[in-house]
């Protein structure tokens, strides 16, 4: 056997064990991930496999604002630079911060902080389970004015602190300038619209008192988008936004029945959790 008909042996021989040993790996690392809106299961891997094709490719690029946007500005006058270099983030669906993940007592104080804006009722918020991670309990509108999954605001993650949530792009404009978070993998709109909002993001994990104060600051952000509600604001000024126009608006019939068909079937998980 001459040399090259041996290399295309060993090739023939050795591509299935790498191909094999690969999937292997990869399929570990997706469940190391842990729970999220995807099973945990092959056929789940399969899938994130498949939508991988059509990922951002540059998830800090940011995204326009639409001509028809009312307003065209965002919640967020001003945000400090986060200090340090960006966490290192993986998966799709899951997606997860793997380095730089929130202590518990600063998680604990994260998810106070949260909950001390459910708890107003003046700003229309209820904490029910994630209709995206299905997993963990979100911020949610009672009274919507943006298209998200029943009106979902953002969701944490008990596993590192960090959150998902839905912001006008202006805002995510300075999240992704300030180093603050980056844009979700299916967040281009389009036909990706059926898994995540187009202006859907990832809020990095605070690491101490002052950066939950600033990532609360985004959460109200957040809210004021998907409700038009100004948490930090008293009494009639704190319904600040009421125009949209375009496919972004949402239908309260539409609302009500993603709630009653992926979020309202289900017992509510707790913000807390083990880290």
């Amino acid at each position: 056997m001459d040399i090259y008909s041996l290399s295309v042996a060993l090739t023939l021989i050795l591509l299935p064990v790498v191909t094999l040993s690969y999937i292997r790996n990869d399929y570990h690392a997706f469940l190391s991930l842990g729970p999220g809106g995807t099973p945990a299961t092959p056929f789940g891997y399969m899938k994130i496999k498949l939508l991988s094709l059509v990922c951002l490719r540059d998830p800090l690029r940011p995204l326009p604002i639409p001509p028809h946007f009312r307003p065209q500005k965002g919640y967020l006058s001003s945000l400090p630079a986060r200090a340090g270099n960006r966490p290192l983030v993986q998966g799709i669906a899951p997606q997860r911060q793997r380095t730089e993940k929130s202590s518990m007592d600063v998680y604990k104080g994260l998810v106070s902080g949260m909950r001390r804006l459910i708890n107003d009722p003046a700003n229309s918020l209820l904490e029910r389970t994630s209709c995206f991670e299905k997993n963990s309990s979100g911020i949610f509108s009672s009274e919507p004015i943006t298209r998200t999954c029943g009106g979902e605001v953002c969701h944490a993650h008990p596993s590192d602190g960090s959150m998902h949530m839905t912001l006008h792009p202006a805002d995510v404009k300075i999240i992704l300038e300030k180093g603050w978070g980056e844009r979700h993998p299916l967040a281009r709109g389009g036909w990706c619209r059926r898994f995540v909002p187009r202006e859907f993001v990832l809020v990095y994990a605070p690491r101490n008192e002052k950066e939950i104060e600033l990532v609360m600051d985004i959460i109200s952000a957040a809210v004021w988008w998907v409700s038009g509600v100004d948490v930090k604001k008293d009494g009639a000024e704190k319904r600040g936004l009421d125009t949209y126009v375009g496919d972004y608006v949402a239908s309260q019939d539409e609302c009500k029945a993603c709630r009653r068909h992926t979020c309202g079937s289900k017992a509510v998980e707790k913000m807390t959790g083990d880290m």
